[in-house]
C-alpha cells in the first residue's frame, strides 16, 4: 500500500469499518516484514511529577495546584531497572516533567549505574533540556530520547505549550540536534486537540517520515480536569468544523498510517490507549501496527502521582501484576516479548 499525503488524509476521514479493515491489515503486515512479531516491553520509571511549564492540558502543569508533587531520587530509579531486569524487559524510560531538580549530574549518575550494573537500554523523555545536558546525558549512556512535538502547527502548539523562562520553545530543532547527538530518537502528537484539524495531522504523519524518526509515540487528547483545557476554557482554542477526533479510531488510524510510512520505526500502544479501553485497547493498537507496550515499574506509591490526565490505566497494579497480566495478554493475540533491547530497525 502506497501512502501519501492525499491518501494518509483520506484514511484519517475514513469510517467504514470494512474498508478499515484493508487499513488495518496492511499495517500489520507491515509491523509483521519490518519488526516480526516480538512485543518489547520498555520499563517506565515516572521520576518526577514537578514541572516547571504551564501545557493547558496537562495535570503536571505546574499551576495545578492540587496534585501532590514527588521527585524520585537516583536511589529509587536505579532500583526500579533492576526490578525491570528481573521482570525480563530490555529497556527503562526514565520519564517526569520538566523538573530542573532532575539535575545534569544526578540523570548522568542515574544513567552510568543502570548501564554498569546492567544491560538495559536507557530511554530519557524528560522535556526540554540543554545542549549541556543532552550532551553528559548521551555520554553516560543513554541510547534514546524521546520528545513530543504534540503538533508540528505553530499556533496551535503555542496555545497548548506557552513557552517558559522567557525562552522560545523548538521543540524540532532539539529533534534534530538529538539525532546529531548519536540518540534514537523519539517524537510523538496528540489527536484531537481543540482546533486541530485532519489536515494538520495528515502533515504531521507525513512529517514523521521525512524526520525519519526512530520512534512514534500517539495518544488520544486527554485533558486533564484541574487544567484550562480540562475547564473547557472556549477562549483557548476554539473548535473548527474540521476539527479531527479524540479517540480509539483515531488513534488506530494513525498508529497504522505511521507504520506504513516508518516501517522501522518503534510505535508503542500507549497507555492513554489503555485508559479509554481496558478492555483491549493495547491489543487493537498492536494488531494495527504497534510493537511496544512500556508496562509501569514506578514504585505504587507514586503511579497516583503522576496524573498527567485523569483515570489512568494500572495506577494501583505492581510492576509484577502488570507483567503478569501483559504476558496473558500478549499470548492472547499470538505474539511473543522480545529479548533484548528492542532498537529501531536500519533503513532499507
Amino acid at each position: 500500500m502506497s501512502i501519501a499525503y492525499d491518501s494518509v488524509l483520506q484514511w484519517l476521514r475514513e469510517t467504514d469499518s470494512k474498508t478499515l479493515d484493508g487499513l488495518w491489515h496492511a499495517a500489520d503486515e507491515k509491523r509483521k516484514e519490518w519488526v516480526g512479531d516480538a512485543i518489547h516491553l520498555r520499563g517506565l520509571i515516572e521520576c518526577s511529577s514537578v514541572c516547571i511549564r504551564s501545557c493547558t492540558y496537562c495535570g503536571l502543569a505546574k499551576e495545578n495546584k492540587e496534585l501532590t508533587r514527588y521527585r524520585m531520587t537516583s536511589k529509587e530509579m536505579i532500583e526500579c531497572a533492576h526490578r525491570a531486569v528481573d521482570l525480563g524487559y530490555g529497556t527503562v524510560v526514565l520519564q517526569g516533567g520538566e523538573d530542573y531538580g532532575l539535575t545534569k549530574d544526578m540523570i548522568s549518575e542515574t544513567i552510568r549505574a543502570i548501564k554498569s550494573e546492567t544491560k538495559l537500554a536507557v530511554t530519557l523523555s524528560l522535556g526540554e533540556r540543554t545542549d549541556e545536558e543532552l550532551v553528559a546525558w548521551r555520554e553516560a549512556g543513554a541510547d534514546r530520547y524521546l520528545l513530543r512535538f504534540e503538533t508540528s502547527r505553530q499556533d496551535l502548539y503555542e496555545k497548548i505549550h506557552p513557552n517558559v523562562l522567557g525562552k522560545v520553545s523548538d521543540r524540532m530543532a532539539i529533534l534534530r540536534r538529538l539525532k546529531e547527538l548519536g540518540y534514537e530518537v523519539g517524537t510523538g502528537i496528540m489527536l484531537g486537540i481543540p482546533g486541530q484539524t485532519y489536515e494538520d495531522v495528515a502533515k504531521d504523519i507525513v512529517l514523521f517520515s521525512e524526520m525519519d524518526v526512530d520512534m512514534i509515540g500517539m495518544g488520544p487528547y486527554l485533558a486533564h480536569e484541574d487544567t484550562p483545557l480540562g475547564e473547557e476554557a472556549e477562549d483557548i482554542c476554539a473548535e473548527t468544523e474540521d476539527q479531527c477526533p479524540s479517540g480509539e479510531l483515531i488513534t488506530y488510524k494513525a498508529v497504522a498510517l505511521a507504520r506504513l510510512l516508518c516501517p522501522w520505526a518503534n510505535i508503542p500502544a500507549t497507555t492513554a490507549l489503555a485508559t479509554i479501553n481496558k478492555v483491549d485497547g493495547r491489543e487493537l493498537a498492536l494488531s494495527r501496527g504497534a510493537n511496544i507496550v512500556m508496562p509501569n515499574v514506578t514504585p505504587v506509591k507514586y503511579r497516583a502521582l503522576y496524573e498527567i490526565y485523569p483515570d489512568k490505566a494500572c495506577i494501583e497494579e505492581t510492576a509484577e501484576q502488570c507483567q503478569g497480566c501483559l504476558d496473558a495478554r500478549i499470548r492472547n493475540i499470538h505474539r511473543h516479548i522480545g529479548i533484548g533491547p528492542g532498537h529501531a530497525q536500519k533503513r532499507a
